[in-house]
């Protein structure tokens, strides 16, 4: 087995939850801006592939230098041991971004390091002129921040919110990376109630759903590393019977997700129909300031309207009073919602017990965080 350096890249504000997934893996890593750094085998490259919930994708760290010039840039790409990752036939877009450096034409650098590579390639493997590049895809990204070059193969494919269960969506829909951490923020365990009262397209739902039952977020798709021939076809087998054997199907769950509209509930019922969980969330139309429950200890996590259209402000804080108002009497349960509303406590009438910074999509929002009585223990 080779050693590998991989990068799991994450959300801003993502970094630490992704960062304990990786060690929940068994392996040791370092977190960065935007980043989170490991070592790890072929296994590896598979494993946190199909388990990690909150990353963005995993990429093969192929080296990391610094260049202020075109001519260092070509050198040192060539000095490196491309046949190591593709085979004479890859095929291997290149893409790039560039911050705060010399070398700053992005369209530029991505065709020195395509120039680069086909002549570290050609050379070894013998071949005059173009190179066919009609087999397996190797996505090349030249990153290059300070004059520090990062180059790096990808090794996802689409990225890993595509769990392959989405087949609608809303105006806004939460990416299924920030639904599954929201999740992993709460206290929320699998024998207690779950419910989101603004639940769109279903995916924080869904998302409770397969934390749950320790189903693999990436068990119904593929990965664009399953073609590469350096990667043993049993590897994926194994990860993938590693998934099905860990699954606890037989955990019970009590998962309620309601919205006002009723187009929102049918496809949110249809999106957890692909995954296979429509049996284990109860899906409701409901306005949020309906909610009442009997039940004790329960979480609610929801990702509600921020009123960012001028326009739509009033009606949002309104709201927000109205789910304040209805969630009053609930002091067992855990309240955690996300929006960018730097209002939202005054309207909610309660003052958080803790808040995180995240970023949904480009927006900056806040995780206001309210936490219930604790459970009291079973003697």
């Amino acid at each position: 087995m080779r050693k590998f350096n991989l990068i799991a890249t994450a959300a801003m504000g993502l970094e630490s939850i992704v960062a304990k997934e990786v060690r929940d893996l068994g392996y040791e890593c370092t977190v960065d801006n935007g980043k989170v750094l490991f070592s790890g085998d072929e296994l590896a490259i598979a494993r946190s592939n199909m388990w990690l919930r909150t990353a963005d994708r995993i990429k093969i760290k192929v080296a990391e230098f610094k260049a202020t010039t075109f001519d260092e840039l070509f050198e040192k790409t060539k000095a490196l041991q491309w046949e190591d990752y593709l085979p004479v036939n890859a095929e291997f877009p290149v893409s790039g971004k560039s911050v705060k450096s010399k070398l700053f034409s992005v369209s530029d650098c991505q065709a020195i390091v395509k120039k680069s590579i086909v002549n570290r390639l050609s050379a070894y493997y013998k071949k005059t002129g173009w190179l066919e590049e009609n087999g397996a895809l190797f996505k090349i990204e030249v990153s290059i921040l300070k004059d520090i070059v990062t180059l790096t193969i990808d090794t996802s494919g689409h990225g890993l919110h595509r769990r392959g269960y989405r087949v609608g969506q809303g105006e806004a829909p939460i990416k299924e990376t920030l639904a599954a951490s929201l999740v992993l923020l709460t206290n929320w365990t699998p024998d207690r109630t779950f419910v989101d009262p603004f639940c769109g397209s279903g995916t924080i739902a869904i998302e409770a759903a397969l934390i749950g039952q320790n189903i693999a977020p990436g068990f119904n798709r593929e990965f664009i590393s399953e073609r590469w021939d350096w990667m043993p076809e049993n590897i994926w087998d194994e990860v993938r019977n590693e998934a099905e054997d860990t699954a606890n199907y037989d955990q019970v769950l009590d998962i309620v997700a309601s919205d006002i509209d009723h187009r929102m509930v049918k496809i949110a019922e249809e999106n957890a129909f692909e995954a296979g969980l429509s049996d284990l969330i109860t899906f409701k139309q409901m306005q949020v300031r309906d909610f009442t429950t009997t039940k004790d200890y329960g979480v609610i996590v929801g990702n509600p309207p921020y009123g960012e259209r001028l326009g739509d402000k009033p009606s949002v804080q309104k709201m927000y009073r109205e789910m304040g108002e209805a969630f009053a009497p609930l002091d067992t349960w855990s309240i955690y919602m996300l929006t960018s509303d730097e209002e939202f406590e005054t309207h909610f009438g309660k003052k958080t017990t803790k808040k995180r910074k995240l970023f949904n999509g480009f927006i900056k929002t806040d995780y206001y965080q309210y936490w219930g009585k604790r459970k009291p223990r079973e003697s």
